[in-house]
């Protein structure tokens, strides 16, 4: 477990919630965009989505790699060169001419942003002891969250005022001074590592191997299966929320990126009161709570009528959403302990193969009006994940 003092453990853990912030800011910047990319690229609004479904299967798909990659090179090492290509291909996205350069860019966007998010909480996973890890998780939990919330209203402010293009100039920024601190950081690190004895990590092709063997795991398999499940019912619809808010409620595009931010208000709500909530109602309360929430935001964001319903079901997803999502977190830092890093990235590549199949269900609903009844859907399967998620947890 952890040798780093605690004084450690906070700078390692704000430099990996900065990263973490400009990730998730990146991941969902788009959201806000939909409309507004599909008028200037004169295509639908569900083509235009592509730039989300792309990122999404992209991001999936490299955790495979990932993964092996952390553990035979060290997860902070990976983190930090994640970054710094996040950093080049944010700067040449902006430079887009036509939407499949766009897409593309996105493609490599997602490519590089796969080694923070999960590699930062399979470090977690190391440093910290079990009864403080569902803390510690979800303080990083609130820089994602922060860095969601951003992304959201800062792609909707530019699309709406100073041109998309300049969201991704900001990204950059954000993604470069990250890299630049996380670098330092590491060097000082080796600097005091250097007179220790090295510990040996697994060879490149053993730990791919590992990945193969985790996958014949029946509770490791049971957890990726819930948790693709789950990106596919919550993610998918979220990444149209901000496109229904526009449609439905007649919001401008800036505004239903500043509604969307209370998604992200959820989030916060529950990470800086993680230790309570799981005092007040543990793992298994957690999960209950959490999926009765998700549940009726969705269905009132369906089928409500009013900019304040629609907040509310903003904040009441999003808080749902996390209090079930952090649970299977945890879960996923523990169902291969000796294996962590490729068993996180396993955990996120479900998470975003789900949502990327969740996108391109919801993408064929956005052109045909049809997203009252796909958001109804996707709270029907979340109630029906609840009961698995609770059973799953009770089990172990």
């Amino acid at each position: 477990m952890s040798t780093l003092t605690p004084a450690d453990e906070r700078q390692h853990l704000t430099l990996l919630g900065l990263a973490g912030f400009a990730s998730m800011a990146s991941m969902r910047i788009c959201d806000p965009m939909l409309v507004v990319l599909g008028q200037e690229f004169q295509v639908s609004t569900g083509d235009a989505s592509a730039v989300v479904s792309v990122f999404a299967v992209v991001y999936g798909v490299l955790q495979l790699f990932y993964g092996p990659l952390g553990e035979r090179f060290g997860k902070l090492r990976v983190v930090s060169l994640a970054v710094s290509a996040c950093a080049v291909f944010s700067a040449i996205t902006a430079l887009s001419v036509n939407l499949p350069m766009l897409v593309i860019m996105r493609g490599f966007m997602g490519a590089a942003a796969a080694g923070i998010i999960p590699l930062s909480m399979a470090w977690v996973g190391d440093q910290v002891p079990y009864e403080r890890r569902q803390e510690i998780l979800a303080k990083l939990m609130s820089a994602t969250v922060l860095g969601m919330m951003s992304g959201l209203w800062f792609g909707g402010f530019a699309a709406d005022t100073v041109g998309w293009r300049s969201a991704f100039v900001l990204l950059a920024a954000m993604f470069g001074v990250a890299a630049v601190l996380l670098l330092r950081r590491l060097r000082q690190q080796a600097k005091r590592q250097a007179q220790s004895v090295p510990v040996a990590a697994p060879g490149l092709w053993a730990a791919f191997r590992l990945t193969g063997q985790l996958l014949g795991t029946p509770r490791v398999r049971w957890i990726l299966t819930v948790t693709a499940a789950e990106g596919a019912l919550v993610f998918g619809a979220m990444a149209f929320m901000p496109t229904h808010l526009h449609q439905q409620f007649g919001l401008s595009v800036v505004a239903a990126g500043s509604v969307m931010m209370l998604y992200g208000v959820g989030g916060l709500l529950y990470s800086q009161m993680a230790r309570r909530w799981l005092a007040w109602l543990g793992e298994r309360g957690l999960v209950r709570t959490g999926a009765a929430l998700v549940v009726v935001g969705l269905l009132v964001l369906a089928w409500g009528s009013g900019v304040w319903l629609g907040m509310l079901a903003c904040l009441m997803t999003g808080l749902g959403f996390y209090m079930l999502h952090n649970t299977l977190q945890v879960q996923a830092t523990q169902m291969a302990p000796a294996a962590r890093g490729s068993a996180v990235t396993l955990f996120a590549c479900s998470l975003f193969f789900g949502q990327s199949t969740g996108v391109l269900l919801m993408a064929q609903s956005v052109d045909q009006g049809w997203l009252a009844y796909a958001f109804t859907a996707a709270a029907v399967g979340v109630s029906g994940l609840g009961v698995l998620v609770y059973r799953l947890v009770g089990r172990h």
